[in-house]
């Protein structure tokens, strides 16, 4: 039988999974995806440019939301047990909780900042959207967290 944090780790895995293929895809979008999928505008710029950063900068971000997604799935027992699972998890929840509340209150304290943080023009639906999507991911995680 699975329990409730099984399916909690399982949950945010499958989410961190999803969101690691999505920035895989991206790049092969070109300018137009980056931009849809709430990229800053300099990067936006830059694969409109053709460099390699942007790229570059998608890959690392899937590979980190692999590996997250891997303790998720440790944490569910669908993988052996990695290193550290517990405070990797815990710091995985933490920074998805504050990335989802982060941007959220930095526009809202102090107005205009999400332009040199994020390359946003202020809290837009992409940007309330992510937030909301990376807040419920680390709940997911924090909650299956506190169950194992």
């Amino acid at each position: 039988m699975t329990s409730a944090a099984e399916m909690y780790l399982m949950a945010a895995g499958l989410a961190t999974a999803a969101a690691a293929l999505i920035h895989l895809v991206i790049p092969l979008g070109g300018p137009a995806w980056y931009a849809f999928f709430g990229a800053p505008r300099h990067l936006v710029r830059r694969a409109e440019a053709h460099a390699l950063y942007p790229t570059f900068s998608c890959v690392v971000i899937a590979l980190g939301l692999f590996v997250c997604s891997a303790y998720a799935f440790s944490g569910a027992r669908l993988l052996p047990p990695l290193p550290l699972l517990r405070p990797i998890l815990a710091a995985i929840a933490l920074v998805f909780l504050l990335r989802g509340v982060g941007f959220v209150f930095l526009e809202w304290l102090w107005p205009g900042s999400l332009v040199r943080v994020s390359g946003s023009q202020g809290m837009d639906t992409s940007l309330l959207l992510s937030s909301l999507i990376c807040f419920l991911i680390g709940v997911a995680y924090a909650l299956g967290l506190i169950s194992i």
